[in-house]
């Protein structure tokens, strides 16, 4: 299983803008590369929350809490913020940084099911320990609803054929693993792009569906900017256009303030802006993704509370 190596390490932290005696949120802990590098830039008095779904996560976060007092790791979705500060006695943060996406020892692990390239359990749950898995799902949903989310979290144009192509087997041999449900969707799909698995955009849809990526992230942008001390900084590193979407919108939003019909008028200060957007958003370079060609699809975008 491939080590995984850490999207955007030092721009990601760089963008936080760490105060040594800060108190800062890692959204989506991992395997811990962003928050090690945190911990470097914090002084004694410091403090780092890591925050994740997977099991595997939880216990190399509780590795970590074992090695350094300053940080704790609380398992749960990165949307269970406020929750998760509170029971830590924390009021506000310096800074919240949100990693999204997959990891790569949950791509690479077969048994996770989210590769389909490897056969393994039909799974595809962030978090292994609750929740419906993937193959549950894809053999009890209506026609229409697989549709709907292969079309709108996956961006799938030939969704309807697809969807009727995998109610059709199920009625036959219902899905169990990976590589049935990627062969299926690889032969009903009638338009394969070069150097493009067809399956891609199916199983980015269920994945997200599954875990409810875009619910939770519609959650804790709000919940981040709530949390924020003035001067804290929001980090967000997206690997596909939904997520990018949302939170492009999102900080232009805060940034704009208020929506009020034209013609109104009001002084600037009133208009009740809550954020700064930090610079433009950052791709991987080139030297990045030829190490780590998962990079390639990354954007880090940043915003300061005001």
């Amino acid at each position: 299983m491939a080590e995984h190596v850490t999207v955007l390490l030092h721009e990601a932290v760089s963008a936080l803008d760490i105060k040594s005696d800060g108190c800062y949120v890692d959204g989506t802990f991992g395997r811990g590369g962003h928050s090690r590098l945190i911990l470097q830039s914090l002084g004694s008095t410091g403090r780092l929350v890591g925050v994740d779904k997977d099991p595997l996560a939880i216990a190399a976060g509780k590795a970590l809490a074992a090695e350094d007092g300053r940080f704790d790791i609380a398992h749960g979705s990165f949307a269970d913020l406020p929750r998760v500060l509170a029971e830590r006695g924390i009021e506000g943060v310096d800074g919240v940084l949100l990693d999204l996406g997959v990891s790569s020892p949950q791509l690479d692990d077969a048994a996770r099911g989210f590769s389909f390239q490897k056969d393994g359990p039909l799974d595809m749950r962030m978090d292994t320990s609750s929740g419906e898995s993937a193959a549950q799902w894809v053999n009890r949903e209506k026609e229409a609803e697989l549709v709907r989310v292969f079309k709108t979290f996956g961006e799938e144009r030939f969704s309807k054929r697809i969807a009727a192509a995998i109610v059709k087997e199920r009625a036959v041999r219902p899905f169990e693993t990976t590589l049935h449900l990627a062969k299926v969707v690889a032969e009903a799909h009638p338009a394969w792009e070069k150097h493009k698995h067809p399956a891609t955009r199916v199983f980015q849809a269920i994945r997200i569906y599954v875990n409810n990526e875009l619910g939770d992230l519609e959650h804790v942008l709000q919940q981040a900017c709530d949390v924020l001390v003035p001067g804290g900084r929001l980090v967000v590193i997206s690997f596909h256009s939904l997520e990018d979407r949302m939170v492009k919108q999102f900080m232009r939003r805060q940034q704009k303030g208020d929506e009020l019909p034209p013609g109104v008028p009001v002084r600037e200060e009133a208009l009740n802006k809550k954020m700064r957007l930090i610079g433009k958003a950052v791709m991987a370079s080139d030297e990045e993704v030829a190490v780590n060609v998962r990079s390639r699809s990354a954007v880090m975008r940043a915003a300061e509370k005001l």
